[in-house]
C-alpha cells in the first residue's frame, strides 16, 4: 500500500532535478516530493559526471524521502528506488533488469539506467535521483540500451514515474525497521548482477580483478582476487567475461 502523498513538479527543462530537489529539502520540503524533467541541461551522475538525453526520452526525476535509517545503511534508500523501478517496467512491459553494484540498471551488459543518492543535512533525508532509457539507448560507445530497443514498446516518462512512485510507496515503511531493512537487502541480492560475476574494480588510486562473491549488510561489496578476499566500499565496476581477465 502506498502510504506517501506524492508532490510531484514537472519541468520542461531544468538544469538537475536533483540540485533542484536538494534545495528544497534543505527549506523543508515534505517526503514525497518529486521532480521530473523532460530535459536536463546539467544532469550529473556519479563522481560528476555530466549526462545529457534528448528531450522525452529518458524518465529524469528526484525523489525526496526521509526514512530513519543508519549510517551505515544509507544505500538501501537508493536501492529501494532502484528496485522499484525494476519493478515498475516488468509491470509495464515484461522487462526485468538486474542491478549492477552500486547503482545501475542494467540488461546483460547494457546499461539501461542509474541512479545518484545524496545525503540532506545530518541524515535527516534523501534525495534520489533516477534516470532511465525509455527511448533512447545513449550516446555511441557507451553501452546503454532503452526499453524500446529491448521490448519494441514506448513508455512515456510520467506513466514510468508512477507506476515507480507506487512501488516505492510499498516499500516505504521497509526502510525504518531492522527486518525491513533486512527484506529490502535480500530482494536488493537476489535483483544483483554483480554476485557471482567475474568483475574489475576501478578505483581512484588502483584496480583490482575478482569474483563477487557477497553484499554486506553495510553494502559492502566482497570480492574474491587471488590475493584474498577484499572488500569494496567504492569504485566503477566492470561485469568481465573469463577471456577478459587473461
Amino acid at each position: 500500500m502506498d502510504s506517501i502523498l506524492w508532490h510531484i513538479r514537472e519541468f520542461a527543462e531544468i538544469d538537475s532535478t536533483n540540485t533542484y530537489l536538494a534545495q528544497e529539502a534543505q527549506s523543508g520540503a515534505p517526503e514525497g516530493a518529486v521532480a521530473r524533467a523532460d530535459f536536463q541541461s546539467a544532469g550529473r551522475g556519479r563522481l560528476d559526471r555530466s549526462w545529457e538525453a534528448p528531450r522525452g526520452v529518458s524518465l529524469l526525476a528526484s525523489i525526496l524521502l526521509r526514512p530513519t535509517v543508519p549510517p551505515e545503511q544509507r544505500f538501501l534508500v537508493s536501492a529501494a528506488v532502484a528496485l522499484s523501478a525494476r519493478t515498475a517496467l516488468t509491470r509495464l512491459c515484461g522487462l526485468q533488469p538486474e542491478l549492477k553494484w552500486p547503482n545501475d540498471l542494467v540488461v546483460g551488459k547494457r546499461k539501461l539506467g542509474g541512479l545518484l543518492s545524496e545525503v540532506v543535512g545530518d541524515g535527516e533525508g534523501y534525495v534520489v535521483g533516477i534516470g532511465v532509457n525509455l527511448q533512447w539507448p545513449g550516446p555511441e560507445g557507451v553501452g546503454g540500451t532503452c526499453v524500446l530497443d529491448e521490448m519494441g514498446v514506448s513508455i512515456e516518462p510520467r506513466a514510468m514515474l508512477d507506476i515507480t512512485l507506487g512501488e516505492i510507496g510499498r516499500r516505504r515503511s521497509l526502510l525504518d525497521s531492522e527486518s525491513g531493512r533486512v527484506e529490502l537487502h535480500d530482494e536488493l541480492v537476489h535483483a544483483l548482477a554483480t554476485l557471482g560475476q567475474m568483475i574489475r574494480v576501478e578505483r581512484a588510486q588502483d584496480s583490482l580483478t575478482g569474483t563477487a562473491i557477497a553484499l554486506e549488510r553495510d553494502g559492502t561489496l566482497m570480492v574474491a582476487t587471488p590475493d584474498g578476499v577484499v572488500a569494496v566500499r567504492y569504485g566503477d565496476i566492470v561485469h568481465l567475461r573469463a577471456a577478459e581477465t587473461l
